[in-house]
């Protein structure tokens, strides 16, 4: 399944959450579901490293952290980080299994909405 990425400025990002959190707006379903602010931060979290530990991760269905470190030859804690911040945006769910981490991808396929339409003004209006 693809999954939609917007790239908007950071004070755009929190004017939607607080307008869907008040009730005065309401995404639509062709929306983005992952927001970054800039193309940085996007160009980080999704860098070639990154798509190759996905894949790896989709592939392999390590069954812990330490596994998945002994694949990539990644240190753990380097790798702990990583997943935590792909986590953060909805690439990856961690599941704890006793004192066991178990990373699982949600999605691999993406597709990228540079400056999509800001809300009106209508939609951000108090």
């Amino acid at each position: 399944m693809k999954v939609l990425i917007g790239v908007m400025p950071q004070h755009k990002i929190r004017k939607r959450m607080l307008a869907i959190a008040s009730g005065r707006y309401r995404p639509r379903k062709n929306e983005p579901k992952i927001w970054f602010a800039s193309m940085r931060s996007l160009a980080e979290v999704l860098s070639d490293d990154n798509q190759a530990l996905l894949r790896i991760i989709q592939e392999k269905k390590p069954s812990a952290i330490v596994e998945l470190a002994r694949m990539t030859g990644r240190q753990t804690s380097n790798l702990s980080r990583t997943l935590h911040t792909l986590s953060h945006y909805g690439l990856v769910e961690l599941h704890k299994d006793g004192r066991r981490v178990r990373p699982v991808v949600k999605n691999t396929d993406f597709q990228i909405i540079i400056s999509p339409q800001p809300l009106t003004e209508q939609e951000q209006a108090a």
